[in-house]
């Protein structure tokens, strides 16, 4: 057994996304196991340089996680023959550009999602990575949660019979930063910096309905900023020109009816930060992050409505959690994995940067639908 090195240049890393998930839960995680087990019992071991504007930050933090390499030029990064994987978890405003510059220096791209803020360039930059002949992929980490691995084990065993609905209830309150600081950055309810609840999520509903559920094939949607005043990290006043809620229905392939609230702006009692609820003929399930409940055509209670009396039933006790019946590893370093085996093996991969137009689509045609107050069809994209 030998070790394979492959170099990867993880631009945009010291934000909280990049940083926790991709760096230190994926691709240091990876390294830090002996690698990754290849076919031919060889390992794959990454080997990163870490790429940012603030030296100092990126130099404690390869520090701090036993990081060799790090540079703030990232035209010389892109020059290094060595590394051949670029990866960008920075803003969605400079990804067109930075991915475009790191396909055109021959390097396999992987990025965070929104792809862009607008379709068109999404639409190029796959187009671009597909003229060129790199291997290239979109973050897709929801379909790798637990919760959600276990609810397209129920669809594909046909436990719902046909499916009926979805509902997905997704956000929480995200402090104003006035009397209690922010959880998030203050740029993300700013409009002009790339912020909004459906730039941001619509492009998640997208390849979560589609894998999960059924294509999407139309949607109507209403974008709100519920709170139009925030403080900054710096404790300074701003106006809020970002959507923080978006409440969108969606038209499924079959006939599904799928509705999903996403807002910062909501205090959650349900069982996770983001839930969904299929209904089917013949069962129904409820998935958050780890855990996924159902409940059986056999198992389904028979209330009768009576406003007169106080409900005696215990809706929750009907229901039966479905068990893991597996080692669940961390959602994004098992799409890296996926994806370094793709970039190596020419192992199977879906989520291209196509599946990430798709996404941009979605949230573009939710922003239309908002403004316009109407139905808008989901059409198929020619890439």
């Amino acid at each position: 057994m030998a070790q394979q090195r492959i170099g990867i240049i993880m631009h945009g890393v010291t934000g909280r996304m990049g940083m926790n998930q991709h760096l230190i839960r994926s691709v240091l995680a990876i390294r830090d196991q002996g690698g990754m087990l290849l076919k031919d019992g060889d390992r794959l071991v990454p080997d990163v340089i870490i790429v940012g504007r603030n030296e100092k930050k990126i130099a404690e933090l390869a520090a701090k996680h036993g990081v060799e390499r790090y540079t703030t030029d990232l035209d010389a990064a892109l020059a290094n023959p060595d590394d051949t994987i670029f990866f960008d978890a920075a803003s969605t405003q400079m990804r067109p550009g930075l991915l475009r510059k790191a396909i055109d220096a021959g390097k396999h791209v992987y990025s965070e999602k929104p792809v862009s803020e607008g379709l068109d360039e999404a639409i190029a930059i796959a187009k671009h990575a597909k003229a060129k002949g790199v291997k290239n992929g979109i973050v897709h980490d929801k379909l790798d949660l637990p919760g959600l691995v276990k609810l397209k084990r129920l669809r594909d065993s046909g436990f719902f019979g046909k499916i009926l609905s979805v509902r997905g209830e997704f956000g929480y309150w995200v402090f104003e930063g006035d009397w209690m600081a922010a959880q998030r950055p203050s740029w993300n309810y700013r409009k002009q910096d790339g912020g909004g609840m459906v730039s941001d999520m619509l492009c998640h509903w997208r390849y979560v309905l589609d894998n999960v559920v059924a294509p999407v094939k139309a949607v109507s949607c209403n974008a709100v900023t519920h709170i139009p005043e925030r403080w900054d990290e710096n404790g300074d006043p701003y106006n809020a020109t970002a959507d923080d809620a978006a409440y969108a229905t969606f038209e499924l392939e079959g006939d599904i009816i799928a509705h999903i609230n996403s807002s910062w702006c909501t205090r959650v009692r349900r069982d996770d930060l983001v839930t969904f609820h299929i209904d089917g003929t013949h069962g129904s399930a409820v998935a958050g992050l780890h855990t996924c409940y159902s409940q059986a055509r056999v198992n389904t209670p028979k209330p009768v409505w009576n406003p007169d009396q106080k409900q005696t039933m215990n809706f929750f006790e009907d229901w039966v959690e479905v068990p893991d019946n597996t080692v669940f590893d961390n959602g994004f370093k098992v799409q890296w994995e996926q994806f370094l085996r793709h970039v190596v093996e020419d192992g199977p991969w879906s989520y291209t940067l196509e599946e990430g137009a798709k996404g941009v689509q979605l949230a573009e045609l939710g922003y239309e639908s908002s403004e316009k107050r109407c139905w808008l069809d989901v059409p198929a994209l020619d890439i």
